[in-house]
C-alpha cells in the first residue's frame, strides 16, 4: 500500500475533522498529493491539491474557506483539515499522489493524472 488516508468518522453538522494521509514507502517530497471524495451514486469529487512543497494549493469551490490542505514534508504526510461541516460532505474520501512535471490546477483536479491511491476514509456527517 503506497498510501494510507485516515482521520474519518462520524461528526454532526458543523464540526471538523483532519484527515491525514501517509506514504511511507514512497519519496514524499518529489510528489504533490490531491484529496478527493466520492459519494454513493455520484462521480469522484477533486476538493484540493497541494504542490511538492507546499507552496501552491488548488480548491475546488465547494470546499474553499471551509476546507484546508496541507502536507509535512518531514512526518511525509499529507493533511485535509475539514472545518463547518455540512451533511452532504458525507462521502468516503481518498488521497492521490503523483509526481507532476506541472502542478496547475487542470492537473491537479483531474483524478487520472495521480499515479498512487489510499484506500479511502468514510466521513459521515449527521445533522
Amino acid at each position: 500500500v503506497q498510501l494510507q488516508a485516515s482521520g474519518g468518522g462520524p461528526v454532526q453538522a458543523g464540526g471538523s475533522l483532519r484527515l491525514s494521509c501517509t506514504a511511507p514507502a514512497l519519496t514524499f517530497r518529489t510528489f504533490a498529493f490531491g484529496w478527493f471524495r466520492q459519494a454513493p451514486g455520484k462521480v469522484r469529487e477533486f476538493l484540493a491539491a497541494v504542490s511538492k512543497s507546499g507552496e501552491d494549493t488548488y480548491y475546488a469551490d465547494s470546499v474553499k474557506g471551509r476546507f484546508a490542505i496541507s502536507r509535512d514534508n518531514v512526518a511525509k504526510a499529507a493533511y485535509l483539515q475539514m472545518n463547518d461541516l455540512e451533511r452532504e460532505d458525507t462521502a468516503t474520501y481518498y488521497c492521490a499522489a503523483d509526481r507532476f512535471t506541472r502542478f496547475d490546477l487542470r492537473d491537479a483536479s483531474d483524478s487520472e493524472v495521480y499515479e498512487f491511491w489510499g484506500q479511502g476514509t468514510l466521513v459521515t456527517v449527521s445533522s
